[in-house]
């Protein structure tokens, strides 16, 4: 799908005191390892770590807290209209607060999935439409952990990374907030020096017409 904006971006939107509270809460709760669609509902043996490991390294804790969907939504519904997307939403997914450590990353990926939720409660039938990602650590405290993005709508002959390739810089400074279609292609770089805090969240509605 070709798009007139494949993000929305609002720098240093959140208050430093925020970003500090949702770091605070976030390493509060008991940790997990990160994982990917394959690998979310078993039980996994070490050969699963492996190659999971190989897609995805990166730790994380679930927030569902009032305050945070508070404050992140108007800048989602924002993004949604100023961007021209104007997708019809109606409910996030919870929040993956996420660390990325010395050398961990998660390479390319899209955040949608085959098929809508098939599960009965509040989310069936309805697909990841505008993914979020808050940044919660200013850029200087870290070196990597870069967020990119592949358009990937052109023909494979014509592919130049200079024009395809997309680095998200406007979100380095703390507080930042970057909006997008969640079938865009997208990797978290490994994290060279220091640790990266993150907030992701996955917005719902039923499938486009």
């Amino acid at each position: 799908m070709n798009l007139s904006n494949y993000y929305w971006y609002f720098k240093s939107a959140l208050t430093p005191r925020f970003c500090d509270d949702v770091i605070k809460h976030g390493l509060a709760k008991k940790e997990q390892v990160a994982l990917t669609g394959g690998y979310a509902n078993k039980k996994l043996n070490r050969d699963d770590i492996i190659n999971l490991k190989k897609k995805r390294n990166s730790d994380i804790t679930w927030l569902d807290d009032n305050w945070i969907y508070k404050e992140i939504h108007p800048y989602i519904q924002k993004a949604n209209k100023s961007a021209g997307w104007n997708y019809d939403w109606d409910r996030s997914e919870q929040c993956q607060f996420t660390k990325y450590k010395l050398n961990q990353y998660y390479d390319w990926h899209c955040d949608s999935w085959p098929k809508p939720y098939e599960e009965e409660g509040p989310t069936k039938g309805k697909i990841r439409k505008l993914s979020v990602t808050c940044q919660l650590t200013d850029g200087s405290e870290y070196k990597g952990g870069e967020l990119e993005f592949d358009y990937r709508n052109y023909e494979p002959h014509m592919r130049d990374e200079n024009n395809h390739l997309i680095k998200a810089k406007e979100i380095l400074p703390k507080g930042s907030i970057i909006v997008f279609p969640s079938f865009l292609w997208h990797r978290v770089k490994p994290v060279t020096k220091g640790t990266r805090y993150s907030l992701v969240l996955w917005n719902l509605g039923y499938p486009f017409k």
